[in-house]
């Protein structure tokens, strides 16, 4: 309840997402006999809650959320920065994940910036997403895989617009209308961590859930948010002025935020004294 809750609060514009993590989370959490764990890949571009999804998701399971010690995130420019050193950071995941899940069987496994990843590393956790029961006595059925990705957002793009240029709205789209395209997009980017990746070939990642890119309402949704929970009144005209300064695509029709919600916290800290 908490999850759908926090989601409905403070994620705009992305129906399909809200829709989606919640029934996959709830129902995996629910299932007293998963037959292999729950992997989640988010896609869209920067500022369009990614992250976000990923810690409402944290705080919906573990009292101190991502500050859990069960809670494990990776970020791949930081923990796997050079592509000679792929077979050591093979290793160094496996044991990661191995040595964690024996500790807590529900553990939580959070990779950010998969469009940055070194192809064919994230392959080497292929074993503890299939369906064994068992591996080397540990069970991995009830951990939890999160990957981000910017990978795969001009595919999410490309299908808002032709819904909006034929005058629907983005709540028209459902996932069985980017979800498929959108797998095959980031299986042949070669500059994405999912290049002709395994998890991808054997079906292993259980949703694909698009972000899809955030219109002028939704920045100026994310701008009242943020003062509101800065303890100030909301103040209509700054609100507007932070999303006009804001920059849009595309050029012509001005219709998404290129930075999504991004840059609004440090935007307000120009009209506020804080």
């Amino acid at each position: 309840a908490a999850l759908q809750e926090n989601l409905d609060k403070q994620l705009f514009g992305q129906h399909l997402v809200s829709k989606v993590v919640v029934k996959a989370v709830r129902g995996f959490l629910n299932n007293t006999n998963a037959k292999k764990p729950l992997a989640l890949s988010l896609h869209g571009w920067t500022g369009t809650g990614k992250n976000f999804v990923s810690k409402i998701v944290a705080e919906s399971i573990y009292k101190r959320g991502l500050q859990s010690k069960y809670v494990h995130q990776f970020v791949a420019t930081l923990h796997f920065p050079h592509a000679h050193n792929i077979n050591l950071y093979k290793d160094q995941l496996q044991s990661w994940i191995r040595g964690n899940v024996s500790v807590c069987p529900r553990s939580l496994f959070i990779f950010d910036e998969m469009d940055k990843m070194h192809a064919g590393l994230i392959d080497s956790i292929k074993p503890f997403l299939d369906y064994y029961e068992l591996l080397d006595g540990v069970s991995y059925r009830q951990a939890i895989f999160i990957f981000l990705s910017n990978a795969g957002a001009e595919k999410i793009t490309e299908v808002a617009l032709d819904f909006w240029r034929n005058g629907r709205t983005r709540e028209d789209i459902q996932l069985t209308d980017i979800q498929n395209a959108l797998s095959v997009s980031v299986f042949n980017n070669k500059n994405s961590g999912f290049w002709h990746s395994t998890l991808i070939d054997r079906n292993l990642i259980d949703y694909f859930i698009p972000f899809l890119p955030l219109e002028y309402k939704h920045v100026k949704m994310c701008v009242r948010v943020e003062i509101e929970s800065r303890g100030f009144t909301v103040d209509e005209d700054i609100v507007s002025r932070i999303a006009d300064e804001m920059t849009y695509f595309p050029r012509e029709e001005r219709i998404y935020s290129d930075k999504g919600c991004k840059t609004v916290d440090a935007k307000l800290d120009y009209y506020y004294d804080f």
